[in-house]
């Protein structure tokens, strides 16, 4: 199957009972590792161990929900990815269609335990271990593994289980573009629980196919289907649904959305644990098919600057562009393009209150990542094939001609806007980001 990649399992993740202590381990598997010496990211344990349960339970309803694709395109179980680094614990996840992104923040204060390496693996989500979480009372205490650790794992059960695990691509293209969805993105309402839970019990029933508004009446939020001054529109709405069971739990929400409406972030607060939620634009949008990155790609940047780079987000655990252009005395343009192409790499991660990257090394080699944009690649089989001709240009202005199938395309660039009289742009207008021939004019300008 091409557009899936698979791992192997040594054994499955499980949650064994020893004496009153319940221990969950998380099985990894990472085709890169920094530290191959180390037999696990992290080890301890959780102090709000309910809740946790619920939100894992919670991502996984979310990874295994689908707003676009049929039956059979859902057959196969997807597993979220576990991040250990900077003293946190982050869970990460889509859903089969990617149009709905989820991740699990357990911050420092919400650990007792010890972060062995910094690192990130897919994680073996099996059905046992669901039910295991759901059987977690309030109170209890549990240990968690992420990774794998020899004592305790196993001790009644000897056998070795394999398991593979398809980790599909479009998870690697969506982690890209919501990330930068996500940096984009700006803080709107702050709801307490009383307010959230007024606001979903007057969500509209069934599969809400319009565009809907979050609108705030004196001191109550609701969704409206009017559009009015500063509304947050939110696309395919009924995709919230996946939250209530989070509900009773949460201290408050806080919504965030991106500066052109392409996405919306809902995020809940309990206690040391964050509950952040991302819808893309509408429900038949994949956040995988965005391409809020392909800019980053028309620039080249030398291998040897993205190595020094990896390592420098490594070591942090963070990644400030801002903080690191003015340090080196690097151009803002130069380390947005550089942001862009680590988040197109997996890379990074984006955390909305602390506003700055987070550090990510996905299971995936880099070497793939071109494979991933198709856009991408066809605007350099233009440039290939010679159909990109620059007419006039100067500092302001750059104007091309592109050769189509049967038709050439004229391509403007100015200053920050760009336009194409091609069919995709005619109906985007670069909500989805560029076509393949302004792709290829712009990579053709920087290269000259």
């Amino acid at each position: 199957m091409e557009d899936t990649l698979i791992y192997n399992y040594s054994r499955s993740s499980s949650l064994v009972r020893k004496d009153a202590l319940e221990e969950l381990f998380l099985a990894q598997y990472s085709e890169i590792q920094k530290n191959i010496d180390v037999p696990c990211f992290f080890w301890g344990n959780v102090g709000q161990p309910f809740i946790l349960a619920r939100c894992l339970i919670t991502l996984s309803n979310i990874v295994k929900s689908s707003f676009n694709l049929s039956p059979f395109q859902m057959a196969l179980l997807k597993d979220p990815i576990v991040t250990a680094g900077n003293e946190r614990l982050r869970f990460e996840g889509f859903s089969h269609c990617a149009g709905v992104y989820a991740r699990i923040d357990v911050l420092p204060d919400g650990l007792d335990g010890e972060f062995l390496e910094n690192g990130t693996t897919n994680v073996d989500f099996n059905q046992p271990m669901i039910a295991a979480l759901g059987s977690i009372r309030p109170n209890e205490k549990i240990m968690l593994s992420v990774g794998e650790k020899e004592v305790g794992l196993y001790t009644e059960e000897k056998k070795i289980v394999e398991r593979k695990v398809p980790l599909p691509e479009k998870w690697i293209k969506g982690l890209g573009t919501v990330q930068i969805y996500l940096s984009e993105s700006e803080k709107q309402h702050i709801f307490n629980k009383i307010q959230t839970q007024q606001l979903f019990r007057g969500m509209p029933k069934g599969v809400v196919k319009s565009d809907y508004y979050l609108i705030v009446r004196g001191n109550k939020p609701m969704f409206s289907p009017v559009k009015s001054v500063d509304a947050v529109c939110i696309g395919g709405l009924h995709r919230l649904r996946l939250l209530e069971p989070l509900l009773p739990y949460i201290d408050s929400m806080q919504v965030f959305s991106h500066s052109n409406m392409q996405s919306t972030t809902w995020q809940l607060y309990m206690g040391n644990i964050r509950f952040s939620f991302s819808l893309s634009r509408e429900s038949w949008r994949g956040f995988s098919g965005e391409g809020a990155v392909l800019d980053s790609l028309t620039t080249e940047v030398p291998d040897e600057w993205i190595d020094a780079l990896d390592k420098y987000a490594y070591a942090n655990q963070s990644f400030n562009g801002t903080a690191l252009a003015v340090e080196e005395n690097i151009s803002l343009s130069t380390t947005d393009n550089i942001t862009g192409r680590l988040a197109a790499m997996g890379l990074l991660g984006f955390d909305l209150d602390e506003n700055e990257f987070f550090y990510r090394r996905l299971p995936f080699k880099l070497s793939r990542i071109l494979g991933l944009n198709p856009r991408m690649k066809n605007a350099e089989k233009l440039i290939e094939g010679g159909k990109v001709e620059i007419l006039n240009k100067n500092k302001e202005r750059t104007e091309a001609r592109v050769q189509g199938t049967g038709v050439h395309h004229t391509v403007i660039l100015e200053n920050e806007k760009e336009r194409c009289t091609c069919e995709w742009f005619s109906k985007y207008q670069g909500e989805r980001g560029p076509c393949k021939h302004v792709l290829a004019v712009k990579k053709l300008v920087n290269s000259q």
